[in-house]
C-alpha cells in the first residue's frame, strides 16, 4: 500500500514536469521497489559513458518481482507500406510563392562539452526547447581523445551529416561502418539499440565536424527493429539554379525538380544543404504545414519574412525558426558579400503526441520511459543483445 501511495505521487511530479517537456531529476526515486538512481537533467552528448553507467546503477533487489507484476510486452508494429506518413502539398508552379514568417532567430551558442569536444546546440535548449519532429540539432567538432562510447537508444531517429573528417559507428548487432566528409547516417533506434560514435583520430590532429539531428519517430513506430542508412556523398543529388550561383545538394526532400534517395528515415523530414554565391538568390518551397528551420554554417545570408518581404541578415551558427503558415524559404546572399553564404533548410511534418524524454529515451508517457529504464537493465524487449556487450571502437575511449 505504500509503494502504491509512492508511485502515485511520483507519476504526478513527473506528469507536471512532463507538460513543459522538460528532463527532470528523480532523486533515489523507488518505483516497486525499484531504485531509478538517476540524474538525467544535464545529459548530453558527450557525457553519454556517465549516463550508460547510470542507467545501469539500479538496485536489483526484487527486480524480477517488478518485471512480473509490471512488464507488458513491446511489439513491433506493422509498419506502413508507405513510409511517407503524410501527403505533401505544395503551391502551384504558375503561382508566386508566399515567403514563411520569421519567427525567431537566435545563435547556437558555443560550449566545451567532455574531453576535447565543443558543441553548438539550438533545438534542445531553452531557446527551443523542442520543434516536432525535431528534438535536438548539434553541430560539433571533436578533436582527437574525445568520442560517443557505448550508449543506448529507444524511440527517436538520428541523422548525422559530416561536414569534415570521418566518424566510425559500431552497434550490439554487429553492424560497422565508416562515413567520411559529405555522407549521412540515417539511425532508427526504434525498440531499442545499443552502439558507440567514434570520430576518426586525424593524423594532422583537426577536428571531426559535423551535424546530428534527433528526430522523434511517429507512436506506432517506437517499438519497430532497429536499423541503418548510409548516404554517401556520390548518392546525394545536386541541383543549381539562378545561373550556377546557387547549388543544392538534395540530403532527403526535392529541390527545383530534384529528387533525394527514397526510404532514408521513417518521419518524413526534408534537408537540403544550401550554398549561395554573393549576389545569388534562391527560392525553396517546403511543404505546407511542415515544421521549417535554417541553421546557417558560413557567411551571411539574408532571408525574407512573410508576405511584406521584411529583409532579416543572419550571420552564421544561427537557427532561423519559420511559422508553419507559407510556402517557401526566400534567401539571397549580398552582391558585394566577401564569400558564399551556406545553410542547412530542414523541414518536418509535426507529430500530434506527447514527448517525454530522459536522456537517450524519447517516448510518450513517464511509464514507457520507466520501462525503458527496465529494459536496458535487464538486457530484455529489445535490449537482449546489450548483455556483456563492448564495442572495438569504445575501447580506445579514456573513461
Amino acid at each position: 500500500m505504500k509503494n502504491f501511495f509512492l508511485i502515485t505521487i511520483i507519476s504526478i511530479f513527473v506528469g507536471i514536469c512532463s507538460i513543459f517537456l522538460l528532463p527532470i531529476d528523480i532523486p533515489q526515486a523507488r518505483v516497486a521497489n525499484l531504485n531509478l538512481n538517476l540524474n538525467l537533467n544535464n545529459f548530453n552528448l558527450n557525457n553519454i559513458s556517465t549516463l550508460t553507467n547510470q542507467l545501469l546503477n539500479y538496485t536489483k533487489s526484487n527486480i524480477n518481482t517488478y518485471l512480473t507484476n509490471h512488464q507488458q510486452p513491446i511489439l513491433s508494429p506493422q509498419l506502413p507500406t508507405n513510409n511517407h506518413i503524410i501527403t505533401t502539398k505544395m503551391s502551384s508552379p504558375a503561382t508566386k510563392s508566399i515567403p514563411r514568417l520569421i519567427r525567431k532567430i537566435f545563435l547556437a551558442t558555443e560550449q566545451a562539452e567532455g574531453a576535447g569536444a565543443r558543441v553548438r546546440r539550438s533545438i534542445g535548449t531553452p531557446q527551443l526547447r523542442n520543434f516536432s519532429p525535431f528534438l535536438m540539432l548539434d553541430h560539433f567538432s571533436i578533436r582527437p581523445g574525445a568520442g560517443f562510447p557505448d550508449h543506448p537508444h529507444r524511440g527517436q531517429e538520428t541523422i548525422t551529416y559530416l561536414l569534415q573528417g570521418g566518424v566510425d559507428h559500431e552497434d550490439f548487432a554487429g553492424n560497422k561502418g565508416t562515413i567520411e566528409a559529405g555522407d549521412l547516417q540515417f539511425m532508427t533506434a526504434g525498440r531499442g539499440i545499443m552502439h558507440a560514435e567514434m570520430p576518426r583520430q586525424n593524423a594532422d590532429g583537426s577536428a571531426n565536424v559535423g551535424l546530428q539531428l534527433w528526430v522523434d519517430l511517429p507512436r506506432e513506430l517506437k517499438g519497430c527493429e532497429p536499423r541503418y542508412r548510409d548516404l554517401k556523398a556520390e548518392e546525394v543529388p545536386t541541383v543549381e539554379t539562378d545561373e550556377g550561383r546557387v547549388k543544392i545538394k538534395v540530403i532527403s526532400g526535392k529541390s527545383h525538380g530534384v529528387d533525394s534517395v527514397k526510404d532514408l528515415a521513417y518521419t518524413p523530414v526534408w534537408i537540403l544543404d544550401v550554398e549561395v554565391q554573393p549576389g545569388g538568390k534562391v527560392v525553396q518551397e517546403v511543404p505546407e504545414g511542415w515544421n521549417a528551420f535554417v541553421y546557417t554554417l558560413e557567411g551571411q545570408t539574408i532571408f525574407s519574412s512573410g508576405e511584406e518581404g521584411e529583409k532579416r541578415t543572419v550571420e552564421q551558427f544561427h537557427n532561423v525558426v519559420f511559422e508553419p503558415s507559407g510556402e517557401a524559404v526566400y534567401a539571397e546572399v549580398d552582391a558585394g558579400a566577401e564569400k558564399p553564404g551556406r545553410f542547412v533548410l530542414i523541414a518536418g511534418t509535426p507529430l500530434d503526441q506527447k514527448v517525454v524524454q530522459y536522456g537517450p529515451f524519447v517516448l510518450n508517457s513517464q511509464e514507457e520511459v520507466y520501462q525503458a529504464f527496465v529494459d536496458y537493465q535487464t538486457h530484455t524487449n529489445g535490449f537482449e543483445r546489450a548483455k556483456g556487450w563492448r564495442s572495438e571502437i569504445g575501447k580506445s575511449m579514456t573513461h
